[in-house]
């Protein structure tokens, strides 16, 4: 009789087969968004998972039936080592993404052509270099866009992350939307979401709607395309374009129905949704040498089934009680 294989299943019947695991809390940009104004509390050294360590518990997740894991921070590309890291990764045999800030992205881009990693999230808030400067705090807006340009040359699978904000951004749309009639790319629209110290109100947010509005005025009909199964986005595309865009409607249009995703920080810590507050301990145990499927499989039974029990009010009492986004991983 053969046995049948464990799977991460929670009790909705979702079978997780999507991981992100972050690499570091550290980041050379200080968007506002992602991290608290006063900053926040690095974690120590030896918290951190090493890269042997990440790569024995992506081993085991993939053993449980992830397919796909996704590398992210902080910035992913400053973690000491990283070009041994995602060689090694490329042989487990998943579907490796990447969702980076894009500075240092030239220093790798010819490693994931040979190892196969093509899908390429980066962000860029903004195509105004001064508001870029006002956003992150750092002046490296040339060097990301020309990385971004030699990646769509090595036909890479860039999405550009664009997080929303009234009166910093959002008057940008229709220029992202410009991007796609000439370059093969995703402009990828997100809802502004509340983390601790990113002093989030809904008042500042633009939802799903009125991105369609905005751009429809400007370019009439949108077509809106298959979404692939699982996806955290709607996917659309302005007929004529070459490239698509897509919004993530966490807040006005929550997509938690057929979530298959599981978070690990930096520290080992397993994140059944981005707004739990409640984490499964990976690390302590995997440095003791102990068995983690049934901890796995087990951790993924206390899933809420959506963004953690918050209701459409997004309580502050909770997510004020989460981690900043730099510490859970982007």
């Amino acid at each position: 009789m053969i046995e049948e294989k464990k799977q991460i299943v929670d009790n909705f019947g979702r079978k997780h087969t999507y991981l992100r695991i972050s690499l570091t809390d550290r980041c050379n940009l200080r968007c506002f968004y992602c991290m608290p104004e006063e900053g926040i509390e690095l974690m120590e050294k030896s918290s951190i998972m090493t890269i042997e360590e990440i790569i024995e518990l992506a081993t085991k997740f993939r053993d449980l039936g992830v397919d796909t894991i996704r590398l992210t921070g902080g910035e992913p590309l400053v973690r000491k080592n990283f070009g041994y890291l995602v060689e090694e990764l490329a042989k487990l045999g998943v579907t490796l993404k990447i969702t980076t800030n894009g500075i240092m992205l030239d220093r790798y881009l010819e490693l994931f052509q040979k190892i196969g990693l093509k899908k390429i999230n980066l962000s860029l808030d903004t195509l105004n270099k001064a508001r870029s400067v006002f956003i992150t705090k750092r002046d490296y807006f040339d060097r990301i866009w020309k990385n971004i340009q030699q990646a769509l040359e090595m036909d890479m699978e860039v999405k550009l992350n664009i997080v929303l904000i009234k009166t910093v951004n959002d008057k940008e749309i229709n220029d992202f939307i410009e991007l796609t009639k000439h370059k093969n790319l995703t402009v990828k629209f997100i809802e502004f979401m509340p983390f601790k110290g990113n002093k989030w109100d809904w008042s500042k947010g633009v939802g799903k709607q009125e991105i369609l509005d905005t751009i429809s005025e400007k370019f009439g009909s949108i077509k809106e395309l298959e979404n692939p199964k699982h996806s955290t986005s709607t996917n659309f595309k302005v007929p004529g374009h070459v490239g698509n865009f897509a919004i993530v409607s966490t807040i006005t249009n929550p997509f938690c129905s057929e979530c298959n995703r599981i978070r690990v920080t930096a520290d080992g810590k397993m994140k059944n949704c981005l707004f739990a507050n409640s984490e499964t301990d990976l690390l302590t145990p995997l440095r003791n040498g102990e068995k983690m499927e049934e901890l796995i499989i087990n951790a993924i039974k206390t899933k809420k089934y959506s963004r953690d029990g918050m209701d459409v009010k997004m309580d502050a009492d909770h997510y004020e009680n989460n981690r900043s986004m730099i510490s859970i991983g982007g």
